[in-house]
């Protein structure tokens, strides 16, 4: 049986999300198609609502619907403590934690050669600029326990060459090959509490 080109169409946008395979986006496509229309619109306008509303941090890269973002703006906030993390959903784990009261620079990527990714060399001047223009006094790292995150903490090591500050990173209290968005907050906050700092 032929599908219809709008069932279609969605199939095969959603089946392109990260861990979803055509099987699963056509459940949910199907699913949606049982909800009454004023739920399949709301759907819709969330989802259009991202790209109208939602944008990056000009001061660290973070997504927000305001710019600067609330970390960023809070007064609260201990700006001599800088932590770099590789994603927003990075961001995001740290915060939903509750482990860290400092200020943050979202990377926007990673560096891993065979997946042919950078760091975006725009997100590396920033965060430089940042701690060039004062007040941070430690940034700690808080990248992947993987080789990709180590690449990537070694290249931002590289990058504040010569910068008076302090950097640690991240106790291997997390799994090595997990990812820092995944992680619980007792495993968060263990390696927080157990940083080492980079030499």
């Amino acid at each position: 049986m032929s599908l219809p080109g709008p069932v279609q169409k969605l199939i095969k946008q959603w089946s392109k999300l990260p861990g979803v395979g055509e099987k699963t986006a056509r459940r949910m496509v199907f699913h949606l198609l049982r909800q009454e229309p004023g739920q399949i619109k709301d759907f819709g306008n969330a989802v259009i609502a991202l790209t109208e509303n939602i944008r990056r941090c000009s001061v660290c890269g973070a997504i927000t619907d305001v710019d600067p973002c609330p970390i960023c703006t809070d007064p609260i906030r201990n700006r001599k403590l800088l932590c770099i993390v590789e994603s927003e959903e990075d961001c995001v784990a740290m915060e939903q934690a509750g482990i860290f009261n400092g200020i943050y620079h979202v990377l926007g990527g990673r560096l891993s050669p065979l997946d042919d990714e950078e760091i975006p060399e725009e997100s590396i001047e920033r965060m430089r600029q940042r701690v060039e223009e004062g007040g941070i006094e430690e940034i700690i790292l808080a990248t992947a326990p993987r080789i990709e995150g180590d690449l990537t903490a070694y290249a931002i090591q590289e990058a504040l060459e010569g910068l008076p500050v302090k950097i640690s990173r991240l106790s291997y209290g997390l799994p090595v090959g997990g990812s820092i968005g995944f992680a619980d907050r007792v495993t968060l906050h263990m390696a927080m509490e157990s940083r080492k700092e980079m030499s």
